[in-house]
């Protein structure tokens, strides 16, 4: 029998085989580190609504993001470090001096491929499979680590300090919203999420952030009814309106007293013409709109669309007018106003003609209505003109230009050209847009 050499013994096997598994360890703690992290905790959450243990775990360990990281990264230099210096010890042994830079070599490609590259390939691709199975060696080696994770966080925090560095392990890098608008985003410009899809949530997500005077229809807009006109015009206005609710003012369109619902008004004439039994027109005499208006709603301007929607639904009501800080009438709002913002315009057989629909010409410009929201042109268009100083594309302009333009005026600005096609008074009633396009380079 030939008797084993002095550099194959079984030093050597024991050495070659605890590094292999060192190099397991490490691809492990490589692969645990991307799947916790990269995991959807929306989609791990669904997992363990189905009783997935293992997806509930992984909810438990990534609530503490830098306890986890901290614990992984210590576990994973360990095991690399460990796995290097038996290299390193094997190499020198069997090649001498020269097995030290052979030994770099060889572990850094080891580690490279099998520890770091493949393991993270496969956790991404199957980030919330593979978060899920890890989750209970991670426990238990988080729960190993604890005391030692605890004092590098001190130190880490303490040295921070030094710089001027504060750390909050509460914050997170994303809110969930801003993750949400991010995600939909990238998925628009990536063709998986359409357009409306993307539209309606972020329509819904950023219903807390606007405020009723954002989308309320402007006083000078608003169909009022004069409480002291004769019935047979309060019904003809009725009827000739759109819309089922009108407010009732009395001497100042200011003074609202209350509001009259279509169906109401024509009840009250019939059960007049029905007690009296006599022509409906002979009824009219003792009719008194008082009798049969709602009380108003009032809101001020700055409740947000979530809350006023919340108190449309509390208050069984569809209908409010909008006063400022003085009490002064500025608007009227609408349940409906509040869900067009969510999934877009609502129309049915009474309305009319979209006013505010963007008409494209033969030139490759676009006629908008001054009175269009800038919120509804970007949806319209999918352009991002900004909205912090404007709620209109009239209000846009006018801030821009710092004056009232008149007809005829051309202005350039945020990377488009607008035209101002009609005036009236001092309102911007008509505009041509055009987006610019982007200087070529040199």
């Amino acid at each position: 029998m030939i008797p084993m050499t002095p550099t194959l013994d079984s030093a050597f096997w024991f050495t070659s085989g605890a590094i292999i598994f060192l190099l397991i360890l490490s691809a492990f703690f490589s692969g645990s580190e991307t799947a916790l992290t990269a995991a959807s905790r929306g989609k791990l959450r669904a997992q363990a609504d189905k009783g997935s243990r293992g997806a509930q775990r992984a909810l438990v360990i990534t609530e503490d993001n830098e306890r986890l990281i901290g614990s992984v990264l210590l576990g994973n230099n360990l095991v690399n470090i460990l796995a290097t210096s038996l290299a390193t010890a094997l190499f020198t042994r069997v090649f001498g001096d020269g097995g030290v830079a052979l030994a770099t070599l060889v572990m850094t490609a080891l580690v490279l491929i099998f520890a770091e590259v493949l393991p993270k390939t496969y956790a991404i691709t199957n980030s919330e499979k593979a978060a899920a199975g890890v989750s209970g060696p991670i426990s238990l080696i988080i729960t190993i680590f604890a005391p030692l994770v605890s004092a590098i966080r001190v130190l880490v925090r303490a040295v921070l300090r030094v710089f001027g560095v504060k750390t909050d392990p509460d914050s997170h890098i994303l809110a969930v919203r801003e993750e949400i608008a991010g995600a939909l985003q990238l998925g628009h410009s990536e063709g998986v999420v359409e357009k409306e899809d993307r539209d309606r949530i972020l329509g819904a997500l950023d219903l807390s952030d606007r405020f009723v005077e954002e989308i309320m229809l402007h006083r000078s807009r608003i169909e009022m009814i004069d409480a002291d006109i004769p019935a047979e015009e309060i019904l003809s206005q009725c009827l000739q309106s759109n819309h089922t609710r009108l407010p009732i003012y009395r001497g100042d369109p200011e003074n609202i007293i209350g509001v009259i619902h279509a169906k109401d008004l024509l009840r009250a004439l019939h059960k007049l013409s029905q007690e009296a039994n006599r022509p409906l027109v002979e009824a009219f005499a003792d009719f008194k709109v008082t009798d049969v208006m709602m009380k108003p709603y009032f809101v001020p301007e700055t409740t947000t669309l979530d809350e006023q929607m919340r108190q449309f639904l509390s208050q069984r009501t569809h209908f409010a007018l909008v006063v400022d800080e003085y009490g002064s009438l500025r608007g009227l709002l609408t349940l409906e106003d509040i869900l067009e913002e969510i999934v877009g315009e609502i129309t049915d057989e009474f309305d009319p003609a979209a006013e505010h629909a963007v008409r494209h010409t033969e030139d490759g410009q676009y006629v908008v209505d001054g009175a269009m929201t800038i919120r509804d042109l970007n949806r319209a268009m999918d352009w991002s003109l900004p909205d912090e100083e404007a709620n209109t594309i009239a209000g846009l302009v006018i801030h821009e230009a710092q004056t009232i333009p008149v007809q005829g005026q051309v202005f350039s600005f945020h990377g488009f050209r607008f035209e101002v096609m009609a005036r009236k008074d001092n309102r911007i009633t008509r505009l041509k847009i055009r987006p610019l396009k982007p200087a070529l380079a040199d």
